[in-house]
């Protein structure tokens, strides 16, 4: 996993500037940009490592496009030049001055590193310092610094993302353009770390493993705490067993870790509540163009939210959200013309990056051309097509509510009277996989996976929809109440929204010259989220479950835009398992990270689907 998040960080800095007609080169780049490198000076004394690359041709000025980095500004060294500048490479050659910043206590700039820092909003001193400060700081050293013309913009991937999101409130009165490109919003709640109170275990291990570990004495590396090499996640994990065992040698066994303190608070409490960036996204000024990706596995959480927190938070504000068939990033690659087993039959990328990204910072940074792009801009599967709106989620669509019932069946139907339910046996020392994939790291397809691995198990149960007569539309948030009774004290809910493809039925790859993809009986996942049942009622202050007590669990899952065509079924799946993708869940009512192996118990788990306690599932139905 750890070789994954490397290799992933590569990719960004291959994929962020490639042009259209040509691959990165750094020969281009250090033919018409000149780099400098700077200590760039806070308000509290603390220098951060800058790299700054200028036009060779000073016979204008030019606007600032910056980014902010916990994952480092490399090449280091004046004479060494990046491949790429900029979001993009047609930004790359209209010609910016691109600046690379180490955040405060990363690689090359001084200070300590919090992740995710809390935002201070009245700052009383100099000492009160945040990445809003740092960013204005920095701001306003390079207005004064360098040949400009007064605007400043700022964008960022996952990370970087959310630094362009925490730089956005009391930004600096030069900054006009600002662009979240699935940033982290929440940890806890919905992006990387927890979702819903549900440890991502396989993620944080791999990730945390060598992103914080001891840095060398010039600030060009870290050393990883450790290398775990495994070819199978899912044996691995399990055979590690209970995860207290991670916070010793030879694993966490630094307690400053950012393992260590993720692991240390297990409940949405003030140290999560504290990074809640969402809070801070108050009287935002600059224009914003939120991106995300509909099977992004880190944040697509980060995107939605942060876009609705502007808009709710910031009346009158320049917001706009972009939502593609794009993982996390996938946005900046050359070409985007599938995943998974969707074909898009078109080059999703090239639109994005000419028409929506080119032209919001051109318009904004240089005056130059129109952005005249709708509020909302989503990219619709299964009909393979981008939809505008004016308002997110879409005026017309309709929340609707389908119910369970016996047998497996699904509709907007009265219930019967009588008692019906579900039973299914969870087992800790057997959980369902989230992938039917065995790899040492996280397989990226799982969010369009086809599930039938998984339905044709005894713990995880299916319920579907007749046959549909006509195509349904889903363009919103999706919400499952579930009625739920089990003989343990606390059970994980993962509620799976699935297209079920026809017998006989294959994908329209030929439009693309290539062969069809058969998907005869296909269970494509659409949108799946995890909630870990004794967060019920409060993130913060968890309950054990009554045995044999009926109750309510709801799990919202994240927006979706997607078309279930006519002939196709539309089917949820309800398990409380996910491994190693969430941690094993002990069925017991206690902190997870202290639990031992007896801890660990199966667990009877009925979902309630009659007229007195009925299951059901609310989707958002464009009429």
């Amino acid at each position: 996993m750890k070789r994954n998040v490397l290799l992933y960080l590569l990719c960004l800095l291959s994929w962020a500037a490639v042009a259209q007609n040509s691959a990165p080169d750094t020969s281009w780049v250090k033919a018409n940009y000149t780099k400098t490198e700077q200590y760039i000076t806070m308000r509290d004394g603390v220098k951060l490592f800058t790299a700054i690359y200028t036009p060779k041709d000073d016979s204008q000025t030019y606007p600032i496009i910056m980014q902010r980095t916990p994952y480092s500004v490399r090449p280091y060294g004046e004479g060494n030049y990046r491949r790429s500048l900029g979001p993009n490479g047609h930004l790359m050659r209209e010609k910016y001055i691109f600046v690379y910043q180490d955040a405060r206590g990363r690689y090359k700039s001084e200070g300590n590193f919090r992740e995710m820092t809390p935002a201070i909003e009245n700052k009383k001193s100099n000492k009160d310092v945040d990445e809003s400060s740092d960013t204005y700081d920095t701001v306003e050293w390079l207005l004064k610094n360098t040949k400009n013309n007064g605007k400043v913009g700022q964008w960022g991937i996952s990370f970087p993302g959310y630094y362009s999101s925490a730089g956005l409130p009391n930004a600096h009165p030069a900054m006009a353009a600002v662009s979240p490109q699935a940033p982290m919003s929440d940890e806890f709640i919905g992006d990387d770390c927890y979702h819903n109170g549900a440890f991502f275990l396989m993620d944080n291990f791999g990730f945390y493993s060598g992103f914080d570990g001891p840095k060398s004495k010039d600030g060009t590396n870290y050393k990883s705490h450790f290398n775990a090499e495994y070819n199978d996640a899912y044996k691995y994990f399990l055979d590690f067993g209970p995860l207290k065992k991670s916070n010793a040698a030879p694993y966490f066994a630094d307690p400053n870790s950012i393992w260590r303190q993720t692991t240390a608070h297990p409940v949405y409490d003030e140290f999560w509540q504290s990074r809640n960036i969402k809070n801070h996204l108050k009287n935002i000024k600059p224009a914003v163009l939120v991106v995300g990706g509909w099977f992004d596995a880190e944040d697509l959480y980060g995107a939605l939210k942060t876009y609705a927190a502007i808009e709710k938070q910031s009346p009158g504000n320049n917001n706009r959200l972009v939502m593609g068939p794009w993982t996390h990033g996938g946005w900046a690659a050359p070409a985007w013309k599938s995943f998974a087993q969707y074909r898009f039959g078109a080059d999703v990328n090239k639109y994005y990056q000419e028409e929506i990204e080119t032209k919001f910072f051109n318009f904004y940074l240089k005056g130059k051309g129109a952005f005249e792009q709708a509020e909302v801009t989503v990219f619709e599967t299964g009909s393979n097509q981008w939809r505008n709106y004016d308002v997110w989620p879409p005026r017309n669509s309709v929340p609707t509510t389908y119910y369970f019932a016996k047998n497996g069946g699904m509709a907007v139907a009265k219930l019967l009277s009588e008692p019906s339910s579900t039973t299914y046996e969870s087992d800790p020392a057997k959980p369902v996989p989230y992938t039917n994939v065995i790899s040492g790291h996280r397989n990226n397809e799982y969010m369009a996976e086809d599930q039938r691995f998984a339905s044709r198990r005894p713990d995880v149960i299916s319920f579907q929809t007749d046959t549909l007569t006509e195509d349904l539309t889903l363009t919103g948030e999706i919400v499952a109440n579930l009625m739920v009774s089990m003989t343990g004290s606390d059970a994980d809910f993962i509620v799976k929204v699935i297209d079920v493809w026809p017998a006989g039925s294959t994908s329209a790859a030929a439009q693309e010259g290539g062969k069809p993809v058969i998907m005869d009986g296909y269970q494509q996942m659409v949108r799946a989220e995890v909630l870990r049942g004794k967060f019920r009622n409060s993130f913060s202050k968890p309950e054990p479950f009554v045995k044999g007590k009926v109750e309510k669990v709801t799990v919202k899952l994240n927006e979706v835009a997607h078309t279930f065509k006519k002939g196709h079924r539309v089917m949820v799946q309800i398990q409380s398992s996910w491994f190693p993708l969430v941690d094993r869940n002990p069925q017991k009512f206690m902190n997870i990270f202290e639990a031992s192996e007896s801890d660990f118990q199966k667990s009877r788990i009925t979902i309630h689907h009659d007229a007195k306690n009925a299951s059901s599932i609310t989707l958002p139905v464009m009429r």
